[in-house]
């Protein structure tokens, strides 16, 4: 198989119009998954190697019909490849040998053996009745969650691949070009933000792996230090910069059902989980990687019920709720734990990574604009900024034939079971609570619903 150029400089419409190679990966290393993903999956080898969890795809943009828009050989041979992949020698030392956050020797020497014969688990793939593709993983949680980020990218660039298969030479030139100019607008307006902390998010919803790359390497260019590194763990190591992640849903999902499989009709046991897994993990990672995610199971009661060491953390990344909302009520709770205002504004830190874009050229953002939270918070709190799907696939506007053609999708990967017991994500928006109706409204009973609201769903 020749390997493919990078994303630097790349005539993009001519590589989307000269399909010559038979076979073009989507996937090309195992470390082309995001690093919260390693940090997790030690963390998960170390305490829970023998849990099963299952895992199921959702498009969350129901009236896009991936079953009719993909072809499911196509899908299967992507999938199938990337199961063929292995690390190599030089990503293990790689690994072993960079710092990360500033700290030396983060991966274990036992987990590093263990990654060296580690593939990706079978998958289960079929049409659903809804006309969504049914994809599917179930094995050791260790080993199933690393094909989250993979398998989102593969349907990602798949689905952008059949859109720009009956476009002609000059629109797919036209596309780009488009693409390019609002990319350069947004970091060109970004720029002027006075101690910007940004981070590329985008693996899982990308347009493309080498549009990933060029948005990386432009706003590298364009922000310098305001470029604090990339989530992908792969293009962090091509190219010098900060691999970036913390950890996820899962954890508090399976922590909360492993609870419910074990301790039945324990509510305090249940409510106590999402707080275990903090005091578990904090025994793993130290500085910067203590970055609380409290929404799981609704943001207001798990800062309202935190045990004291949660606010001794460095920070914490709302997911979905308002970001301005969110960071009022973190703030509130840091001030409510007896830091001051000064002691907030220097010590704590909120990473904003939901639905960030930025207003250009009379556009409105496509979500909340990251000029608007850094100007609200500035001053008042340490923030970063994960930015996502507009960042690596906003070809909104772009194609030729209609403003709306290539605009992205909801599609998210998550825990449905941990073995045989069914797993429960609440959030703090209604629309994105996961799991069996009967075992939500029994969650809901434990957690309650404060501060939950009903949002549609972008991306």
């Amino acid at each position: 198989m020749s390997i493919q150029p990078s994303g630097a400089g790349m005539d993009f419409a001519t590589r989307a119009w000269n399909q010559t190679f038979p076979f073009d990966p989507i996937v090309r290393s195992l470390l082309d998954n995001d690093f919260y993903k390693l940090l997790m999956q030690q963390f998960i080898w170390e305490h829970y190697p023998d849990e099963r969890v299952a895992w199921a795809i959702t498009n969350r943009t129901k009236l896009v019909k991936l079953g009719s828009q993909l072809d499911l050989g196509a899908v299967r041979e992507q999938l199938d490849h990337a199961r063929n992949l292995r690390l190599t020698a030089s990503e293990i030392i790689h690994l072993r040998g960079q710092s990360f956050y500033g700290q030396s020797g983060i991966f274990k020497e036992g987990y590093l053996d263990a990654l060296k014969d580690f593939r990706l688990p079978e998958y289960e793939l079929s049409l659903s009745d809804d006309g969504q593709l049914d994809l599917r993983f179930n094995g050791p949680w260790w080993q199933t969650s690393m094909w989250e980020i993979p398998a989102l990218a593969i349907l990602s660039e798949l689905r952008a691949r059949a859109i720009m298969r009956d476009m002609s030479r000059s629109e797919l030139d036209i596309l780009y070009a488009r693409a390019k100019v609002k990319l350069y607008a947004k970091l060109e307006r970004l720029k002027g933000l006075p101690g910007l902390n940004l981070t590329d998010f985008g693996t899982r919803r990308r347009h493309g792996f080498l549009w990933q790359e060029h948005c990386i390497l432009t706003a590298a260019e364009l922000l310098g230090e305001r470029f604090t590194g990339t989530s992908n763990v792969f293009l962090a190591m091509k190219h010098g910069l900060e691999a970036k992640g913390t950890n996820a849903h899962e954890l508090p999902m399976v922590m909360a059902a492993l609870t419910r499989q074990r301790r039945p009709g324990d509510d305090a046991a249940l409510k106590q989980s999402q707080y275990n897994m903090l005091a578990q993990w904090q025994s793993e990672y130290r500085g910067n990687l203590l970055v609380f995610l409290p929404d799981t199971f609704g943001t207001t009661q798990f800062l309202r019920d935190a045990p004291p060491f949660v606010a001794e953390w460095t920070g914490a990344r709302p997911d979905s709720k308002d970001p301005f909302e969110a960071g009022e009520e973190l703030i509130t709770f840091w001030k409510r734990t007896g830091l001051s205002d000064a002691e907030v504004a220097a010590q704590r830190l909120i990473i904003f990574s939901d639905g960030l874009d930025v207003a250009v050229n009379g556009t409105p953002a496509n979500g909340t604009d990251i000029i608007d939270i850094h100007r609200h918070f500035d001053g008042r709190v340490q923030m970063g900024f994960g930015w996502g799907t507009n960042l690596t696939n906003d070809f909104i506007g772009c194609h030729p034939r209609g403003a709306d053609v290539m605009r992205p999708i909801s599609l998210v990967c998550k825990v449905t079971a941990v073995n045989g017991q069914p797993a429960v994500k609440l959030s703090d928006n209604y629309e994105k609570a996961i799991g069996p109706a009967e075992e939500i409204a029994a969650y809901r009973a434990v957690f309650g619903t404060e501060g939950v609201k009903n949002v549609p769903v972008t991306v």
